[in-house]
């Protein structure tokens, strides 16, 4: 049995979850609404406060399922709660960022300014020049425009210059330097 997929998602009293015609997922919240389409194979149980996932046998497809299916409607439900932040450091010397209206306006050593356009449903917050959190209900989009923002400049390993993860460790290499005997 899935150690994850045999999991009860617990629901917060102030969500309100509703599974559709073809196993459609709608979790309502006090932050917003997600709604997710998964696999039919998989039952949806609702006992009180909580929300079970049982797949039909023990086939290899059905088992992958059964983990997947009770992991993206657990994290609707912490995203319509909670939801999800991600935040970015930016290092090297002269590079900066600064948001203009709904743009993410960022100096990062190239001849041209890189300007970044919000998506629906994720907030970006620039508390100082060299600091950028993302904010919003979707994990997955959140996490995708993270990528996105950090594939700008990623972060090089002699100098740690570029945009990077604030819980991201960076192996540093020596130069050239210190290859000498």
């Amino acid at each position: 049995m899935s150690r994850i997929g045999r999991m009860p998602i617990s629901l917060p009293s102030n969500v309100e979850v509703t599974v559709g015609e073809g196993n459609v997922v709608t979790v309502k919240g006090p932050k917003g609404t997600l709604t997710q389409k998964v696999s039919e194979k998989m039952t949806l149980t609702r006992e009180e406060n909580t929300l079970l996932v049982t797949r039909p046998n023990d086939e290899k497809e059905n088992r992958a399922l059964h983990g997947l299916t009770r992991t993206l409607i657990n994290n609707m439900v912490v995203g319509v709660t909670e939801g999800y932040k991600k935040e970015l450091d930016v290092n090297g010397v002269g590079y900066r960022v600064a948001k203009e209206g709904k743009k993410l306006n960022m100096n990062i050593g190239y001849s041209h300014p890189v300007v970044m356009e919000e998506i629906d449903g994720i907030t970006i917050e620039v508390p100082s020049p060299n600091k950028i959190i993302i904010n919003g209900i979707d994990k997955q989009k959140v996490g995708q425009f993270a990528a996105e923002v950090r594939g700008k400049r990623p972060p090089e390993p002699y100098k740690g210059k570029g945009i990077k993860y604030t819980d991201e460790v960076i192996r540093r290499k020596e130069g050239k330097t210190g290859v000498k005997k």
